[in-house]
C-alpha cells in the first residue's frame, strides 16, 4: 500500500492529498529515509512524520484498504511523539 494512502486510511492525516503534500515536502520517513507519495509500506516499517513542532513515530503492524475509526488505530502502534527543537 502506497504511503500516502495509508496515513490517510490509518487516520494519521485526514486526507490522502494532505499526505501527499507532507511526502511531498520531506516530512514523511520510513525507516530513517525520506519517502515519496508513492513508496510502498510494509508491515514493520517505522514512519516518522514532522509535524510542525510535534514529531510522530509510529511502527506499521497491519496493512488495510479501509476501516471505520475505531479499528483505524489497529493499523499502527504508537512509538514516540516528542517536540521539534
Amino acid at each position: 500500500m502506497r504511503i500516502d494512502k495509508y496515513l490517510k486510511v490509518s487516520r494519521l492525516i485526514k486526507r490522502r492529498t494532505l499526505a501527499k503534500e507532507v511526502a511531498e515536502a520531506e516530512r514523511i520517513y520510513i525507516n530513517g529515509k525520506p519517502v515519496k507519495p508513492s513508496k510502498e509500506v510494509t508491515v514493520g516499517d517505522i514512519i516518522t512524520i514532522y509535524f510542525g513542532k510535534k514529531i510522530l513515530e509510529v511502527r506499521v503492524t497491519s496493512l488495510i484498504d479501509s476501516t471505520k475509526k475505531k479499528d483505524a488505530d489497529l493499523m499502527y502502534e504508537f512509538i514516540s511523539e516528542k517536540e521539534r527543537e
